[in-house]
């Protein structure tokens, strides 16, 4: 059997007469002739006291907030319930749990288990509630799990310097 090399590109016959377009160039926004690589066309930057269309906007919104919300409170007056929640949302927030400060008897260089047993045990006797004794718990999970990674660190070094390595 023969060694052919083909030579030839021949495209299938959907491709016959296809011609590629050239890709178009994105519009760019601010100055279309420059391009990125190019010398900055203002290079002392922007001139001070330029105000933003942002802070144009924002400051057209401040101007009129007051009549805003004198219309959204008036709707509340009315009867309009949205615009009453909208109201109590920014007047009275929803409360957000706050953290007591909790007192029982705690050994921190117990072991990991005694330690989530003497929460749990002051779950139980109603020193700490349920919520704040499981962040108590999770956080002794985490400082464990800190502990167990910087002993296996510790054990490989050690093997490590045994072994010459």
């Amino acid at each position: 059997m023969a060694d052919t090399v083909q030579t030839e590109q021949v495209a299938p016959d959907w491709m016959q007469g296809f011609v590629p377009q050239p890709t178009a160039k994105k519009a760019r926004a601010g100055n279309p002739s420059w391009t990125p690589g190019c010398k900055s066309p203002n290079p002392s930057g922007r001139p001070k006291g330029i105000i933003d269309k942002r802070v144009k906007v924002t400051q057209a919104l401040l101007d009129d907030a007051h009549s805003v919300a004198r219309v959204v409170i008036d709707a509340a007056l009315e009867g309009d319930i949205q615009a009453a929640s909208l109201v109590l949302a920014r007047v009275a927030p929803a409360l957000k749990s706050t953290m007591e400060k909790v007192a029982f008897d705690f050994d921190a260089s117990a072991p990991v288990a005694t330690q989530v047993e003497q929460v749990l045990q002051a779950i139980a006797d109603g020193a700490v509630s349920a919520d704040v004794g499981k962040q108590i718990i999770d956080a002794i999970s985490a400082l464990s799990s800190v502990r167990a990674t910087e002993d296996l660190q510790a054990r490989i070094e050690a093997l490590e310097a045994k072994q010459g390595v």
